[in-house]
């Protein structure tokens, strides 16, 4: 397993409009692609402006597949104004 997070930090006034968007991505992700096994949105009621992701996919290469998605190329380019800063880390061994 291949497993990788993501913090967003969200402009205040895209909140709203950046979550809709990160769901269907994510609904999109598990639904077309055969390598995305899991992959969760979480967001705190307190920090609205924080959204973290936990992906988990069979590889690295399933990843790498994914950022080349119709739906991900889509998603990125609609948030890019609306992310104040993003950090995406990477994980190998996925002990289960």
């Amino acid at each position: 397993m291949f497993a990788v997070t993501v913090m967003f930090e969200i402009k205040a006034s895209h909140v709203n409009d950046f979550l809709p968007l990160m769901t269907a991505n994510a609904k999109a992700s598990l639904k077309e692609e055969p390598g995305c096994r899991q992959f969760d949105v979480c967001c705190n009621p307190a920090k609205l402006h924080e959204v973290f992701l936990y992906e988990l996919y069979d590889d690295e290469a399933a990843f790498r597949a994914h950022l080349l998605t119709r739906h991900f190329k889509v998603f990125d380019a609609k948030v890019a104004s609306m992310v104040a800063n993003k950090t995406v880390q990477t994980f190998t061994q996925v002990i289960q």
